[in-house]
């Protein structure tokens, strides 16, 4: 596949509470913004594992998208800060795995915020596709 014919898989991590429902809102308002991204709902930012964001790179994701609560807007109290946490923790990993640190996003998005999740999935699609396809780098 060409650069210019590229379209980006993206797998998106979102919480069940604000993110999904912020993404619901913006489809039933009929918001227009890239398909590119695969959601996958959880209760919480907090339930993914950092193990499923690498396997979403090795297995064919361009880029990674997490969403949840904004902070002290958690369901489940903290969760958001967990994931507050980690994201820097595995972006240090992706860029030592020589993958771009741009591939993975983590943002805040409410389930009154159907504008703000139009715009945040539309920049992220754009980043990755100037990114190009995913390369992992091999061992040999």
């Amino acid at each position: 596949m060409s650069q210019e014919n590229f379209e980006p898989k993206i797998i998106g991590f979102i919480c069940k509470w604000c993110t999904s429902a912020g993404a619901d809102l913006a489809g039933t308002s009929r918001m227009k913004y890239p398909p590119n991204m695969i959601p996958i709902t959880l209760f919480c930012s907090s339930r993914v594992d950092p193990q499923f964001i690498l396997w979403a790179f090795k297995n064919g994701a361009d880029g990674v998208f997490v969403g949840g609560c904004h902070p002290n807007d958690c369901h489940y109290q903290n969760g958001n800060y967990k994931t507050m946490k980690r994201i820097p923790i595995l972006k240090k990993l992706l860029k030592d795995l020589g993958i771009e640190e741009e591939r993975l996003r983590l943002e805040w998005i409410s389930a009154a915020e159907a504008e703000k999740f139009r715009k945040v999935i539309t920049e992220f699609t754009e980043t990755i596709r100037k990114l190009g396809p995913l390369r992992i780098p091999s061992d040999d």
